[in-house]
């Protein structure tokens, strides 16, 4: 078979079954990202299928492809974290959120590096890297926990709390793999390093991201929304209008060496507040999320083509297997529930937060990003494998968990009211 025939074809086939797995799966302890990563690994698995190439994907050999990939899914993932939210982001309804940015994810970066330190060895720099990219919770497979589309109701307290965490807490990565990466680049050359990372990676980029992103979404909101009647541009019923406000807020962010995840989500955000109720933010949504499932599924296919047959998890052994269990079912669980401790909310709430902390392909972007901008050449296969089975384990775990766990939730009288956590 001619390869482009095949590969028009599988692309359809991905197409379709990113449309109908979601419907599919729904009512069993499965999801989609579990099906589309055992749909990859079979593939490039089996030999002689047509279209697949002879070499199968490796993220370490395609550092700036897998950077600049799994950024795009990302940051789309983003805007559609930041339209679904009904309710505004302000202190008192993001309570558990702040309590999650502010002592959860430091606390997940320090247990994590020093467990790295420990059980795989690598140095204080690389296993600093690593936790910085294994602490955000992914917005893009985390979607199963998030709340539901806009004006549809499904915005209980964890499921918010959940999804403007992966929101915000992906640009607060940002630092700390910053950080990770003078300490790599001073122990080369000695240069100072502190005054640098606080001025610039934790003052400046964080601002201009917040900055930029509030102007975005206020603007583009005010145009859209405030216009007169005869030019209002909501009435186009455009849904890609999404991508484009993504592009613009990412775009600008980074042009002035900001941080443009975060600039992404506080710009949907800021669009979504300048007309709360407008039912143009459903059509926006649902034409991202349809991308975004679309780019996550291509994504997780290769992911899976790289753990069958790109030895991506082939050098695991027993230390690797510690950190990996140890960072999903102690670390992010203990972390995120000493950082609600105190919080007005039932028990069995806080336990469902602090359990789905799901890992995923930001991940993978923070870890590519970091390999290509300092020098970890030695780490760097432990570094993958180790984050690659955190990954599958988060994808695995999680997703067969999260039907049952929810269905409990709601059970035991989980609020599905909007409100003051």
């Amino acid at each position: 078979m001619d390869p482009y025939i095949a590969v028009l074809t599988g692309f359809g086939l991905v197409v379709l079954l990113t449309a109908w797995l979601p419907m599919v799966l729904r009512e069993l302890p499965l999801s989609l990202p579990i099906a589309c990563l055992a749909i990859g690994a079979a593939v490039f698995a089996l030999p002689g299928v047509p279209g697949v190439p002879d070499t199968p994907p490796r993220p370490a050999d395609h550092l700036e492809i897998t950077e600049r990939a799994t950024e795009m899914v990302v940051i789309v993932a983003l805007m559609g974290a930041g339209l679904k939210l009904d309710r505004a982001l302000g202190w008192k309804s993001a309570a558990l959120t702040w309590r999650l940015l502010a002592l959860a994810m430091p606390l997940t970066i320090l247990a994590l590096a020093l467990l790295a330190h420990a059980t795989l060895g690598v140095d204080l720099a690389a296993a600093l890297l690593l936790a910085a990219a294994l602490a955000p919770t992914d917005p893009v497979l985390a979607s199963d926990v998030q709340v539901g589309p806009p004006h549809e109701g499904e915005e209980d307290k964890v499921r918010y709390a959940l999804t403007s965490e992966a929101g915000l807490n992906d640009g607060l990565a940002f630092p700390f793999v910053n950080l990770a990466l003078a300490l790599a680049i001073a122990a080369d050359t000695g240069e100072p390093w502190l005054a640098d990372w606080l001025l610039v990676d934790v003052a400046w980029k964080l601002a201009s991201g917040l900055v930029v992103g509030v102007l975005i979404g206020r603007g583009l909101g005010w145009l859209t929304f405030r216009l007169p009647d005869r030019a209002r541009l909501s009435s186009t019923g455009d849904g890609f209008v999404a991508l484009g406000i993504t592009a613009v807020a990412y775009g600008l962010t980074e042009a002035i060496h900001g941080y443009g995840f975060i600039a992404v989500f506080v710009a949907a955000v800021a669009f979504r507040a300048v007309e709360r109720r407008h039912r143009y933010h459903a059509t926006l949504h649902d034409f991202i999320e349809q991308l975004e499932r679309l780019l996550m599924m291509a994504l997780l296919v290769l992911l899976g083509g790289a753990v069958s047959a790109g030895g991506l998890l082939t050098a695991l052994d027993w230390r690797v297997w510690l950190f990996a269990l140890a960072a999903i079912f102690v670390v992010r669980p203990a972390t995120a529930w000493i950082s609600l401790l105190g919080c007005p909310r039932p028990a069995h709430e806080r336990a469902v937060v602090a359990f789905f902390g799901v890992r995923g392909l930001g991940s993978v972007y923070y870890l590519a990003y970091g390999l290509g901008h300092a020098g970890f050449a030695v780490e760097a296969p432990a570094l993958w494998g180790a984050a690659a089975l955190v990954i599958v384990l988060s994808i695995v775990v999680h997703g067969m968990t999260v039907t049952p766990v929810m269905r409990a939730l709601y059970r035991r009288g989980g609020d599905s009211r909007p409100g003051p956590p």
